[in-house]
């Protein structure tokens, strides 16, 4: 697996310098054995009865060093007094569930086993089955934007979407009225003084915290929101073309982005800095995502790579599509180590961060309907979007003109794609996303393609759907 990168550090060495002495140090710390005793925890007193003389203070103070000595944890003794505290914790929690002094050592091992595959990004909960096909009269739908939507996210506790659009503006929905809770207007020329976009919207994600939205678009800049209340924080400039994906690196506030400029970026939040750019891609970068871990991945449209990006590392992972595609359009990150990805000839993918070639490819997963009155739509049907619900075997996926969203379950190993079901939709499905709870997905529905306006579905509405996703029950309780 060839291994290439470059940095651009010109404004962010100093950044770059702090992060990677940061990172040694942490790094050197947590693999240094303990020398001896470390301290933790001092107490110094001295027994007033002993004060007669100056040899029985000295004895005293020997007395007082050994006592410390034993006090003392080493760091080994103290991973093992957190792992006994996190056991007890789980048993309380199992014993509290059940309501009965009888603890199941079982649940307990399967979480910590649960907990361990999380960690290292391996986790693969086994839910898809338990889905079935959704009534077409639950799904609803919701406008506002007067063009087609391009691009859409959920706030973590999933009561609001934000969904960003052709026609410049962002609406932010309240999920469970189906309300809107405000709207950023585009900037147009005639309205000086707007922090609007004055290009289409293309791509948006929010922090875990809740505490900044992030926007991308054909104007070139990123632009930060308050996603409570809408308000504009601040403007970051510095990709040469179109920004197509945004995403936060979870739990941080670190940003990732990728642009038609063939380069990937990265800010800091917290400092509202320009970080470095990371170069690769030979063709305009149609997608990025990103987890917990500090990297991303994404994909290079018509160099037909998928490139998992290695920050602290310094190093980027190279895969090359197989089989006769034009472009990778989309990528989705299941957990840290797998991800899948659409291509133009209708391809589905499963990769490994630890494998060269997929491990299992779908080929026309979306094609074009037949009997189809559109004569000028390719055979192929576009991928143009992606949703995993992460850390499980479910995922989703739409194409350009086929008219519907498509579930899939990842078998063992994700060494196989079973579809599930669709769901019927007209027009292009140019945003996926799960809610984190599973129970809903929403889409973006639009009469173009995100990208472009290579044809049109008259008969399409510029909507938000969102789908209540039914799960069967399993021993006696709702799955």
């Amino acid at each position: 697996m060839s291994n290439f990168f470059l940095s651009d550090r010109k404004g962010s060495q100093a950044n770059s310098r702090k992060r990677q002495v940061n990172s040694s140090k942490f790094s050197g710390s947590r693999n240094k054995k303990p020398k001896g005793k470390q301290s933790f925890k001092k107490t110094d007193y001295i027994d007033e009865d002993e004060l007669a003389s100056e040899s029985d203070v000295t004895s005293d103070e020997n007395e007082q060093t050994d006592e410390q000595v034993v006090d003392e944890e080493t760091a080994q003794e103290k991973r093992l007094r957190l792992a006994k505290q996190y056991l007890a914790q789980l048993e309380k929690e199992e014993q509290n569930k059940k309501d009965s002094e009888d603890i199941d050592h079982d649940a307990i091992a399967h979480r910590l086993k649960q907990d361990v595959l999380e960690q290292i990004g391996k986790l693969q909960k086994r839910i898809a089955s338990q889905y079935t096909q959704p009534s077409p009269d639950a799904i609803r739908v919701l406008r506002g934007h007067q063009l087609s939507i391009t691009c859409l996210c959920i706030s973590l506790d999933d009561k609001f979407v934000f969904s960003g659009s052709k026609d410049c503006s962002i609406i932010k929905w309240n999920l469970e009225t189906g309300e809107k809770e405000g709207k950023i207007l585009g900037c147009h020329k005639a309205s000086k003084g707007s922090k609007g976009h004055s290009g289409h919207v293309l791509s948006l994600t929010v922090t875990t915290d809740n505490k900044f939205l992030a926007s991308g678009g054909m104007d070139k800049v990123i632009h930060i929101w308050d996603p409570v209340s809408l308000q504009h924080i601040h403007t970051f400039k510095g990709h040469k073309d179109a920004v197509s994906g945004v995403a936060f690196r979870r739990g941080t506030r670190q940003l990732f982005s990728c642009s038609h400029d063939r380069t990937v970026k990265i800010w800091n939040l917290d400092e509202m800095a320009y970080v470095e750019t990371l170069f690769g891609h030979e063709d305009s970068v149609t997608g990025i995502d990103s987890l917990s871990r500090d990297r991303a991945v994404t994909c290079g449209g018509r160099d037909r790579t998928l490139r998992v990006w290695k920050v602290v590392e310094e190093s980027q992972l190279v895969f090359n599509a197989q089989g006769n595609m034009g472009s990778l359009d989309c990528v989705h990150l299941i957990n840290e180590e797998h991800m899948v990805s659409g291509a133009d000839n209708g391809s589905l993918s499963l990769w490994s961060v630890s494998k060269k070639k997929p491990l299992c490819t779908v080929p026309k997963a979306h094609s074009k309907p037949e009997g189809s009155p559109e004569e000028n739509i390719p055979d192929e049907s576009w991928i143009t979007s992606l949703a995993t619900l992460r850390s499980t075997d479910l995922l989703a996926s739409a194409g350009s003109c086929d008219s519907c969203i498509k579930l899939w379950e990842c078998g063992e190993g994700f060494r196989n794609l079973k579809q599930l079901f669709s769901v019927p939709m007209v027009g292009f499905v140019n945003a996926l996303e799960f809610s984190n709870d599973g129970n809903t997905l929403i889409a973006g529905i639009g009469q173009e393609h995100r990208l472009g306006r290579w044809w049109k579905l008259k008969n399409a509405k510029n909507c938000l759907c969102v789908i209540p996703l039914k799960r069967t029950e399993q021993n006696g309780h709702k799955a």
